[in-house]
């Protein structure tokens, strides 16, 4: 048995690599997210006969569309800044 302490160092990332990581995790939810999303109109109840409800949940599905569209370009340009150098084996060989 080792006594008291451990031979190995503590593992720390560097602080840019690990929000590149999380920005990656973050764009592979975000079709989960917007799915999810996109089907909540779908649990809308009309509300007393009021007319407005195909016309609210249209506003609503675009709305989701461009914010999709947005936070997919943020993350792209997050993910996209990381060095040739510094690829970590993430994707395709």
């Amino acid at each position: 048995m080792a006594s008291g302490g451990s031979s190995k160092a503590p593992v720390f990332l560097e602080k840019t690599s690990y929000r590149q990581r999380r920005m990656r995790d973050a764009a592979r939810l975000l079709p989960i997210v917007g799915l999810i999303l996109w089907m909540l109109p779908l649990t809308w109840s009309e509300v007393d006969g009021a007319d407005g409800g195909f016309s609210s949940a249209l506003i609503y599905i675009f709305g989701v569309w461009v914010v999709l569209i947005v936070l997919a370009a943020v993350f792209s340009r997050h993910v996209g800044r990381r060095p040739l150098d510094q690829i970590d084996g993430d994707g395709p060989s």
